[in-house]
């Protein structure tokens, strides 16, 4: 058991903190760019450690490159419609940074920040920082966000995401870490097994904006009820491959539950997500098909290279009155909590 702290680069002159936690077996990395998770190293069925989150050596290529690996995104994941939303009959406009539309909190949202870090004193655990202000990206309310890790004895990792707000405000806060089981440098995840505790799923327009409807997933590429592999139906799950989809969890919303749970045939390595939020959202990397990447240690990410399950609000529920609610008033503390277990097996 072991938390220690370094200085790992830096990004437009400010140095990079990053914090090493090892308990359990399990040994993560956090940087304070973005609050992003760019290391876990976890055993296989035969006890050989392998690093299964994709991400970069230099801190820098994480704002370079798409996709938001490894961080927090916020004020608000995900999609908003038209970019803007209304709180209490008044209306405010967004950074419309994906056409129209805004995208994971805007052109300099949570996941592109420097968050301030500590070490938890008597814990394996850090919590990382950032101060939102009033009008950031057009979101109204003074934000104070706080992301704490921690790797539990069992190896386990925690993950709880808080906010508190100086006015009524937006918050959706999602971790989009990309996991290959097999290892970050393994190539595509499409023979890895995903189950999702899932019955509908919220289909989208051309800008993948929800559609509002709360469709069964019977039928669907989107049913992982029973488990299956990544790939099984991945080509037909949008017009040009691969998934990005919100899954409407089953279970209520607000208690902590498994939902989601992934194995890697090959290795034996698996994981279980637990989370208290209302849905996740499936992403396979399908941004590395246009755009490859060089991540940490030479590895070329291509397209299908991870698998994101980001657990969240659903996408534009501030303009969709029957989704469930994303608002934080002043009186209230945001509270999204995401729990991994890490598994070995057959």
């Amino acid at each position: 058991m072991s938390v220690s702290s370094s200085i790992c680069g830096s990004y437009e002159g400010t140095p990079i903190d990053a914090f090493d936690i090892a308990a359990g077996g399990t040994r993560i990395r956090v940087i304070t760019l973005g609050a992003i998770l760019s290391e876990v190293h976890v055993p296989d069925r035969n006890g050989i450690s392998k690093d299964i989150a994709l991400g970069y050596d230099d801190p820098a290529d994480y704002m370079r490159n798409r996709g938001s690996a490894g961080a927090v995104c916020g004020r608000s994941a995900n999609r908003i419609a038209d970019a803007s939303f209304s709180i209490d009959g008044v209306a405010y406009p967004l950074s419309a940074n994906e056409g129209k539309n805004h995208l994971h909190g805007g052109f300099k949202g949570f996941g592109k920040r420097v968050w301030s870090g500590r070490i938890n004193e008597g814990s394996d655990s850090v919590t990382l920082m950032l101060d939102s202000p009033d009008g950031d990206e057009g979101y109204p309310g003074t934000l104070r966000a706080q992301i704490t890790y921690s790797v539990l004895r069992d190896g386990s990792l925690l993950i709880e995401m808080g906010a508190t707000t100086s006015k009524p405000t937006i918050v959706n806060f999602a971790h989009h870490g990309y996991w290959n089981l097999a290892g970050h440098e393994s190539g595509p995840v499409t023979n890895q097994i995903l189950r999702v505790d899932a019955d509908r799923y919220t289909p989208t327009d051309d800008g993948k904006i929800p559609t509002g409807e709360l469709a069964p997933v019977d039928d669907t590429p989107f049913d992982f009820r029973d488990g299956k592999a990544i790939g099984a139906d991945i080509e037909a799950a949008s017009p040009d491959g691969g998934y990005d989809i919100n899954l409407c969890l089953n279970g209520p919303s607000g208690t902590m539950r498994a939902v989601a749970w992934a194995h890697d045939p090959v290795t034996g390595r698996g994981l279980e997500i637990s989370t208290n939020q209302p849905a996740v959202q499936l992403y396979t990397a399908n941004n590395f098909g246009t755009v490859p990447a060089v991540g940490k240690t030479g590895a070329h990410y291509g397209k299908y290279a991870g698998f994101a399950l980001e657990t969240q609000g659903f996408p534009d529920a501030p303009n969709q009155p029957h989704f469930p609610s994303t608002v934080l008033r002043p009186a209230e503390t945001y509270r999204h909590d995401m729990h991994i277990r890490f598994l070995t097996g057959a």
